[in-house]
């Protein structure tokens, strides 16, 4: 007899998954404003994202006060995610998360991927956001075909967005609510604006622009002016007391600004004896999944914030993690910081371990060459990248390691992520420097990614630490060794 599955149990936390029919429909300007006024009127709100994203959770985050954490079906196995779910909802009134793309995508025909699927896995009620512009009585067909493509799935109801005016939300809410027996809970008129911009083929991120909480503030208006916050509550089975509330701009806005300007907790008072691993984060370098920097502190590290941007060297640290981002949009801050960029260069080649993702693959590389001229970088690594209008990379990746390197074993399968403009436009160093085999995916340079020269790593491919735990552990492990001998 095999032995038993070790699956946690159901969930406990009420919570709801926020879909759409395909990417662009508004799911993130309804979740970040149905968690805005939520936290407006007092109600603790965990926020989850699906998919390999980090802008959108940036201002899911922002909207509840606390992290985002990532939900992924294709990184981290049900097990962890359940985990995760519970976790993270301890004393917690509801939980939304967001999902990615449409309801039933996924990267095959079987949909293990989909959001759909994760909804089912948490046993959570889907609220389906539908793009309703030059369309009525067809988006009923359209919403029936949803349900009944997978019965075991729960729909909740249904949102609409960009509605051209009352008769058109009349048509489109009747036919809904009597052929799908599906209750609207909310209409959002065409906005006369975007209320919050777009980069590439995402959010712009929120710590790039201080107005974040004005715009927060505006969602929440929103959500609360056209959304039936309490049935939406009630549908996601929570049981929390919802007061009036004026949606206070100043009283979110205080809220927002403390957590756009949070760094990280003060150090314990053993810190001293804890490995130090530099964590540059930045308007630049924001692209870090919380459980991949809760994971290095589990693994024993003390984390230490610090910016090219705002410091001419880096503090006293025994590793360093560069997350993703956009360095292209900060050329020019980062090549005048010479200081800084040297003292990298200097640590690198006395053995610092060093791990960067994507934006920080970047700032180790030689130069960055843009439109308007060459920005030096930190030459750590012998490569010069170029930038392209359309992607070079984008979307999930399986990687297998064939060559030493510090933190991964030969033969492991990684899975992950990558997405970016950028491509090589000359690289000095030998393929044997090279370590992942892309299974899945673009990588640096010829179907290879991961670059490892001496105790430096840096790769196109994200991880999750939930998906690949080893690897927390061994870049503790590396900035240790590197403290004892020092």
């Amino acid at each position: 007899m095999e032995p038993a599955l070790n699956i946690p149990k159901k969930p406990e936390c009420p919570g709801i998954v926020i879909s759409a029919l395909r990417g662009g429909s508004g799911k993130t300007i309804f979740s970040a404003g149905i968690i805005a006024a939520l936290k407006n009127r007092g109600v603790q709100v965990a926020p989850f994202k699906k998919g390999p994203d980090y802008i959108d959770a940036g201002w899911l985050s922002l909207a509840a006060g606390r992290p985002c954490y990532n939900l992924d079906t294709f990184l981290i196995d049900p097990s962890s995610i359940i985990n995760s779910y519970q976790i993270h909802t301890r004393n917690i009134a509801v939980s939304i998360v967001e999902g990615n793309r449409g309801l039933y995508d996924c990267i095959d025909i079987d949909g293990m991927t989909s959001t759909a699927e994760l909804a089912k896995l948490l046993h959570l009620p889907i609220l389906l956001c539908l793009d309703v512009t030059k369309t009525t009585r067809t988006t009923a067909a359209v919403v029936a075909g949803c349900r009944q493509f997978d019965p075991d799935l729960k729909i909740a109801g249904v949102l609409l967005n960009r509605v051209a005016g009352a008769r058109h939300e009349r048509i489109v809410r009747d036919s809904i609510e009597k052929y799908c027996g599906i209750p609207v809970l909310g209409a959002v008129p065409k906005l006369p604006r975007q209320k919050l911009p777009e980069r590439h083929m995402g959010l712009v991120p929120t710590c790039e622009h201080q107005w974040a909480h004005d715009a927060m503030a505006e969602l929440a208006s929103l959500a609360e002016n056209y959304l039936d916050i309490p049935a939406i509550v009630r549908y996601a089975g929570a049981d929390v007391c919802l007061p009036d509330t004026d949606t206070s701009r100043k009283a979110l806005s205080v809220s927002c600004n403390k957590f756009l300007n949070s760094r990280v907790d003060k150090p314990t008072p053993d810190y001293e004896k804890k490995p130090r691993i530099g964590v540059i984060r930045d308007s630049a370098f924001q692209f870090y999944y919380p459980e991949n920097l809760e994971a290095l502190t589990l693994a024993g590290a003390e984390l230490v914030i610090t910016s090219p941007l705002s410091e001419d060297t880096l503090p006293e640290v025994d590793a360093l993690y560069i997350g993703g981002g956009f360095p292209e949009t900060h050329a020019t801050r980062l090549a005048k910081n010479t200081t800084y960029r040297e003292h990298i260069r200097q640590l690198a080649a006395q053995g610092l371990p060093i791990y960067a993702e994507c934006g920080g693959l970047m700032f180790l590389g030689k130069e960055l060459v843009l439109e308007d001229g060459v920005y030096p970088m930190t030459g750590v690594l012998p490569i010069r990248f170029g930038f392209s209008k359309r992607p070079q990379g984008h979307g999930y990746t399986i990687v297998k390691v064939v060559r030493d390197n510090p933190f991964f074993e030969k033969g492991q399968i990684l899975k992950g992520h990558e997405f970016h403009y950028s491509s090589v436009l000359s690289c000095e160093c030998p393929n044997e420097a090279l370590v992942f085999d892309m299974q899945r995916g673009s990588g640096l340079i010829d179907q290879l990614d991961g670059i490892s020269i001496n105790n430096v790593f840096a790769t196109y491919t994200h991880i999750h630490a939930l998906g690949f735990p080893q690897w927390a552990t061994a870049l503790v492990e590396k900035a240790r060794h590197f403290r004892q001998n020092r």
